[in-house]
């Protein structure tokens, strides 16, 4: 528990929030481990003045896209076989708003797709969520293009792509002009993993129809389009890479052209003893459970834990003793892309022992943070979707290989660097992200691929009061 105790089965709670100065695209979902395959939903806030007052094309309709899995299992039963090292739960499906899509035949006959149904010469903004579990996904339409105007909540200057490139916890916005001839066109949404030597899981394209109004009902005409590579990641990269702000109004946000502090958080994966103890077999054996880290630290909550961190931060109820500080650099220094720690062997098994701890960060309010997150090859290679609550963070840069402090700070954008929530750092690459410690609080960090949550890829950031009420944390509501 971070900010809050659960939700009880047949209780409710009613959250109150405030929007001001936020405009796009965000999403709700449970936190509770892998619920959120099905509980989510999208929060799309419009500017005053809606829908003249866009800094783009005025829509003539605007369209949630949700892009999800299906799922077979016990979603409750699957974070438990994950804690525990056992990785053999995948979905079933991927869905585009709920619909699995005639490439699936679960009763005999091809499944229903979601279809957009389009006017000739006609404005569409999409409001594209990824709130799938486990995969960034490549999204195409035949014979149309997009041009993306804001993500995770931020306007961003309009680039024209075919290809949506959208990690889990991202949102884009995206218009799409029905020029095309008359006809049917699908939707196609692809989930991408990195290449072999990683372990490859199923994985499962969807699709949905774009549809002409004017169309006949028996056209033949149903275009595909070609699709990356699902081990494509450069792709994405370049995707990410080619956002800048859009720095349209006079309060838009600058960027702090220094930091207070700096973090060097290192994603990886490692192991501890199945016995609990400090000595076991580690490589390929029964007697280790694997665990994601930053830092060599694997997020734990104790079973026992009754407390939010959130509660226990704002009554000062000496749970200092029971936490970690994560710390500004890994313990150990090394070559973190080489893809030679993919697989086991004794290259990774002298890196691989790792600790668990309850692992938070203190910020004072108002201080402006540089975090450089670094991905590795240790046992995966895979990308790492950052999420971090309660802010936005100014993306400055981002690389492949290992971050190099000499060359690749010259590189960063001080001047128009997207904000986002959720950061996507690159296959066996880094990103630099900037933010100012500015909401008081208790905030998730955290790796939005369930699988890596639940194995501890995260930890909680601590933003002290400030001198003032609107600095400060108000007190629990009522009933809280």
């Amino acid at each position: 528990m971070i900010t809050q105790r659960p939700i009880l089965p047949n209780q409710n709670f009613t959250y109150q929030f405030d929007v001001t100065g936020q405009e796009g695209t965000l999403w709700w979902h449970a936190h509770e481990p892998f619920l959120r395959a099905t509980l989510h939903g999208a929060v799309i806030i419009r500017p005053r003045g809606w829908p003249d007052s866009y800094p783009f094309r005025k829509p003539d309709k605007e369209v949630p896209i949700i892009i999800a899995e299906w799922w077979e299992k016990n979603l409750a039963g699957m974070d438990r076989n994950m804690t525990n090292g056992f990785f053999d739960d995948y979905s079933s499906a991927s869905t585009i708003n709920g619909k699995l899509g005639d490439l699936f035949n679960c009763s005999g006959v091809a499944e229903d797709g979601y279809v957009l149904d389009v006017e000739p010469g006609k404005t569409y903004l999409l409001h594209i969520i990824n709130a799938a579990l486990f995969s960034e996904y490549y999204i195409k339409i035949a014979g149309h293009k997009f041009t993306l105007v804001s993500a995770d909540a931020n306007y961003v200057n309009p680039y024209t792509t075919d290809t949506i490139a959208i990690a889990p916890g991202e949102t884009m916005d995206a218009l799409v002009i029905a020029d095309a001839p008359i006809g049917r066109y699908y939707m196609v949404a692809l989930p991408s993993q990195a290449p072999p030597p990683d372990t490859q899981t199923p994985e499962y394209v969807t699709r949905g129809m774009v549809q002409y109004s004017t169309v006949l009902l028996n056209s033949s005409r149903d275009d595909v389009p070609e699709m990356p590579d699902n081990h494509d990641t450069i792709t994405s990269f370049h995707f990410h890479g080619n956002m800048t702000s859009l720095l349209h109004r006079q309060n838009s946000p600058p960027v702090p052209k220094e930091a207070d502090e700096s973090l060097f958080i290192v994603l990886s994966l490692g192991s501890i003893c199945r016995n609990g103890g400090h000595s076991c077999k580690r490589g390929d054996s029964g007697e280790i459970i694997l665990v994601a880290n930053m830092n060599n630290v694997s997020f734990h909550l104790p079973p026992e834990t009754a407390t939010p961190i959130l509660e226990e931060h704002y009554y000062h109820n000496g749970m200092d003793n029971t936490l970690q500080e994560l710390a500004n650099g890994p313990p150990v220094t090394f070559n973190f892309t080489d893809r030679d720690l993919i697989p086991f062997g004794p290259k990774e098994m002298q890196l691989e022992p790792t600790s668990r701890a309850k692992l938070v960060r203190r910020f004072k309010q108002g201080s402006t943070v540089d975090v450089v997150f670094q991905s590795t090859g240790m046992l995966q290679g895979d990308s790492n979707p950052m999420h971090l609550h309660g802010h936005d963070m100014f993306v400055l840069a981002h690389g492949l290989g290992n971050f190099n402090p000499a060359r690749d700070v010259a590189t960063y954008n001080l001047v128009n660097p997207p904000r986002k929530n959720t950061v996507l750092v690159p296959n066996l690459g880094w990103a630099a992200v900037r933010f100012v410690a500015d909401n008081p609080g208790a905030w998730f960090m955290h790796c939005h691929y369930e699988f890596h949550l639940s194995m501890g890829m995260s930890a909680v950031f601590i933003v002290e009061d400030g001198p003032t009420e609107d600095t400060s944390l108000p007190p629990p509501p009522s009933g809280f």
